[in-house]
């Protein structure tokens, strides 16, 4: 029997009602068996200080710690100017360092998004990409979940009522437990 995967989601926006975050908690419902989700919020995390590398915050501590014990990390963004949000690329340099301790690397991981708009966040997912590459991650390729007019897709209580965006997410979570599994037997 394989062993209980434990990933470990945050989302690039600190609102509380963002569609972001309430894609992630969709994902705990969605989860194959034999996976665990456990979502951090980056509420708290100060801009990066280089200066700060050697005495890290300890909100950014627990961040790199968890990354680090996770199996595998789901990321779900938003989109901001055409790229992901602020917060989000301070979390990836954070998490990332110091040089030689990136707590990303050699992780598998699934990006997804959420917008008003009719790309879904398209554009922020393929500028994260670029940085997971940097960061040696292991993205999930497929299904990419780009969840467009999100408004028309979230009640007023922050849940995706969209069964078909539901399939597709479910899909993923199931793609990434995988993709986790057969890099873990390459190891």
């Amino acid at each position: 029997m394989d062993k209980q995967l434990n990933i470990f989601g945050f989302a690039g926006s600190l609102r509380a009602a963002s569609y972001n975050r309430a894609l992630l908690r969709t994902a705990l419902e969605l989860l194959p068996k034999g996976a665990s989700l456990e979502i951090f919020d980056l509420v708290g995390i100060p801009p990066y200080n280089q200066e700060l590398e050697a005495v890290m915050p300890d909100q950014v501590k627990a961040f790199k710690q968890k990354i680090k014990a996770a199996d595998a990390i789901v990321i779900v963004t938003p989109e901001y100017n055409y790229s992901v949000p602020g917060v989000l690329k301070n979390a990836l340099d954070w998490a990332s360092r110091p040089t030689g301790d990136n707590s990303f690397d050699n992780k598998p991981a699934a990006i997804m998004s959420a917008s008003t708009g009719i790309l879904g966040g398209a554009r922020a997912q393929y500028h994260l990409r670029q940085s997971c590459v940097f960061l040696n991650m292991h993205l999930v390729n497929k299904p990419e979940i780009f969840v467009t007019l999100a408004a028309q897709k979230f009640d007023d209580k922050g849940n995706l009522t969209d069964a078909k965006t539901k399939e597709f997410i479910a899909l993923l979570l199931g793609n990434l437990v995988n993709w986790t599994r057969q890099l873990q037997a390459t190891i």
